[in-house]
């Protein structure tokens, strides 16, 4: 559930390359203990697929932090296999955005911005905190509080249905288990007041990425 810098374009991902062995990142590194022990799942594995048609993939389980980079089309999107990886490759695939650096999962909340990988275009993110009169949409980032793990935790939110009041999850290292079917999780909701609460221990809320360019100053 860790992130780290990610970098765009040929140079910055052959230079990340490069130093991966001065760095402990070396392809053959053998993994470390916590990441072949007491798995739900064989790490890297994939647990399934959903919409966006982006894999999830076994982290063993969330005590296993494996420091090897994943470059996806250029871009780096995270550390294998974490909640923060998966969650950036869906948007770089799905929206072609990235989000920047985090140490925790928990810190996404406070992002402001996602980046367009084409152009380097800052796009505004908007947070909505659990209860908002604003209803998540498919594509929105669902957001754990710190307290959870110590370390928050990210999902990507697929499906919002409004008769079942049910959001379905894609996501990496939360449950390190099988799919049930084209998403990790399903989670209720409720409609009180014209206000939304996603019922899931921890929530802080969801966060729209926007078409409004973001500025130094924007709100």
């Amino acid at each position: 559930m860790h992130g780290m810098r990610y970098g765009f374009g040929f140079y910055a991902v052959s230079l990340l390359l490069s130093l991966m062995p001065a760095l402990g990142y070396a392809r053959d590194t053998p993994l470390p203990a916590a990441c072949t022990t007491h798995c739900k799942v064989v790490f890297g594995k994939v647990l399934g697929v959903g919409a966006g048609n982006v894999p999830a993939y076994s982290n063993c389980n969330a005590n296993c932090v494996n420091r090897v980079p994943v470059i996806k089309n250029g871009t780096y999107t995270g550390i294998k296999w974490q909640c923060v990886e998966y969650a950036r490759r869906w948007l770089l695939q799905n929206k072609g955005v990235v989000y920047g650096d985090v140490n925790l999962a928990a810190d996404i909340w406070g992002l402001k911005y996602v980046t367009r990988v084409r152009d380097k275009t800052r796009l505004k993110m908007i947070n909505y905190p659990n209860g908002s009169r604003i209803r998540p949409v498919a594509g929105d980032l669902l957001v754990y509080a710190r307290a959870y793990l110590k370390t928050g935790h990210v999902a990507v939110i697929s499906e919002v249905n409004a008769k079942q009041r049910r959001i379905h999850v894609l996501e990496q290292n939360y449950k390190n288990t099988k799919w049930p079917g084209d998403y990790a999780r399903s989670i209720p909701y409720i409609k009180r007041h014209q206000h939304y609460w996603i019922l899931d221990a921890y929530v802080l809320g969801w966060k729209h990425i926007s078409k409004q360019h973001y500025s130094t100053g924007s709100k």
